[in-house]
């Protein structure tokens, strides 16, 4: 069984398999552990049936991803099974592979990507052009978190090992402020 985690946006949110729970919070860290475990349990299952674990690395909230990460990074340890990074335009690009992915960050740009355009930061009016290119946009409804699973799956399988490392597509407040 393959646990997904994702801490990147407001609240908490795993998928096992073909289940799925949002959990409301504005104390990730606190809430993270319980909540979690409280998941697999309602989807009866134990720590022993996972077979390795996703986790989003963002981009989406900074803090957000590093508590995922590194809550993720425990489990996959404690329990000796690979754990896989998962991006948010993977997840998008998973059901619209021809698709511009712009994503508000919630400062006034974007987070854009598309499978010929790596993935940065853009403002609204380099997003309106770029945009053009593809055709049609996503990212301005939620991702399809259950996609995760599949993408973990295939990753596996390829035998590639991706570092489990934040998607930063910007510095953060205090490095961008750290003159101040």
């Amino acid at each position: 069984m393959i646990l997904v985690i994702n801490t990147s946006g407001v609240g908490l949110e795993f998928v096992l398999d073909d289940k799925y729970k949002h959990v409301d919070t504005e104390k990730q860290s606190v809430e993270l552990p319980a909540a979690c475990a409280d998941f697999l349990t309602a989807c009866g299952a134990k720590w022993s049936d996972l077979t390795a674990i996703g986790v989003v690395v963002g981009p989406g909230s900074f803090t957000g991803i590093r508590l995922g990460i590194a809550y993720a990074k425990g489990l996959a340890l404690g329990l000796n099974i690979p754990l896989v990074p998962i991006n948010a335009f993977e997840l998008y690009l998973h059901d619209a592979p021809d698709a511009f992915v712009a994503i508000d960050s919630g400062r006034g740009d974007f987070f854009v990507a598309s499978q010929t355009l790596a993935p940065c930061t853009m403002t609204i009016d380099d997003v309106e052009t770029k945009q053009m290119e593809c055709p049609r946009t996503v990212g301005h409804k939620p991702f399809n978190l259950g996609n995760a699973v599949k993408i973990v799956s295939e990753k596996l399988n390829s035998g590639v090992n991706e570092p489990v490392v934040p998607m930063y597509l910007r510095p953060s407040y205090a490095e961008q402020n750290k003159n101040c």
